[in-house]
């Protein structure tokens, strides 16, 4: 089982995550950001990752801090279960269609982080939560899993389902990235023989 604990504790946050990436989407999640925690329940369902996260942050001031920081303490935490990373897939794409929307999700864990964010809303809020943190939330991902990732809304009319399917998408792509190969698991997926550094 490839799993990972993470602790992040700073002046602004108190983070306290565990995950499997060989677990069945199960998930035990508070954040005090409810938009958060519904998306984090639906990542963890998509990529049958599973999740326990605890975080208390500074939501007096706002959410930025708590959502930037769940993002990194996830990342950390796939980074740190996938190892050296030898035997996945490497890479993942999905298409999710929400009602009216839909939205392409790309992902490469090539240990280079790197985010196309492509995703355009017309609230600036979704429950509490402000819709310019999800880009935040996502860079901090990218940048702390090691992965380079590509998230682009196709097109859409719900801010909800907007977000909802950047979420399902990087489950999903996620899901097909993390895999075992069992006819290379033995095998860091690149012709450098490792992950990261130049292209």
């Amino acid at each position: 089982m490839r799993r990972a604990k993470v602790e992040r504790i700073t002046k602004e946050t108190e983070i306290r995550l565990e995950l499997n990436l060989d677990g069945t989407g199960a998930y035990d999640v508070a954040t005090g950001v409810g938009f958060l925690d519904h998306m984090l329940e639906q990542l963890a369902r998509h990529s049958l990752i599973d999740l326990t996260l605890r975080a208390k942050g500074d939501l007096h001031i706002d959410a930025h801090h708590t959502t930037e920081d769940v993002g990194i303490a996830l990342g950390e935490a796939v980074s740190r279960a996938l190892g050296d990373r030898k035997g996945i897939g490497r890479y993942g794409a999905a298409y999710i269609p929400m009602d009216e929307t839909l939205t392409r999700v790309a992902i490469d864990l090539s240990n280079r982080p790197y985010l196309v964010w492509k995703v355009d809303f017309t609230r600036p809020k979704l429950g509490d939560m402000d819709t310019e943190l999800f880009k935040e939330w996502f860079q901090a991902f990218a940048q702390a899993a090691g992965a380079t990732l590509h998230v682009e809304a196709l097109y859409g009319a719900n801010n909800h389902h907007i977000v909802e399917s950047c979420y399902k998408g990087l489950a999903r792509a996620l899901r097909q990235a993390v895999e075992i190969d069992p006819r290379k698991a033995d095998a860091v997926p690149s012709t450098k023989g490792t992950l990261g550094g130049s292209l």
